[in-house]
C-alpha cells in the first residue's frame, strides 16, 4: 500500500493586511443570517462562508416559504441544514445587531453595503 499524499509545498505568507471589507465579513462567521432569496424564501442559518463568487454557505439552516404560493405549512419551515445560497439569487441579507434592547433588530444589507 502507498502512503497518502503529503504536502511539500507551504501556503504564501500574507504580506498585506485583510481589507474593512473582508474583518466586515469574517465578523459575520458564526452568526445567523436571515436571507432572502428571488423566489420568495427565506434561509435563516448560521453563516459559514463564502467563495470566490460570494455563493453564501449556511448551515444548521431552516427554510421558511414567503408569499401566495407558501401555504399553510410556511410559518413552520422546514431544516435543510447545510445550503449554498448563489449570490445572484440573494435579495436581502440580514443579521442580529448586537446589544441591549436592539437583540432584536436586523442589519439590512440595504442599508450598509457588506460585500462591496
Amino acid at each position: 500500500m502507498s502512503s497518502p499524499p503529503v504536502a511539500t509545498v507551504q501556503p504564501p505568507v500574507r504580506t498585506t493586511q485583510p481589507t474593512a471589507n473582508v474583518e466586515q465579513l469574517k465578523a459575520l462567521l458564526r452568526t445567523t443570517l436571515r436571507i432572502s432569496v428571488t423566489d420568495g424564501r427565506v434561509f435563516l442559518g448560521t453563516f459559514a462562508g463564502t467563495d470566490k463568487q460570494l455563493n453564501l454557505l449556511l448551515i444548521n439552516t431552516d427554510e421558511y416559504r414567503v408569499g401566495p404560493d407558501a401555504g399553510p405549512d410556511a410559518l413552520d419551515g422546514r431544516y435543510v441544514g447545510q445550503v449554498m445560497i448563489p449570490w445572484r439569487l440573494v435579495v436581502r441579507v440580514e443579521s442580529r445587531l448586537e446589544g441591549g434592547q436592539q437583540a432584536r433588530k436586523y442589519r439590512d444589507s440595504d442599508e450598509e453595503s457588506m460585500y462591496t
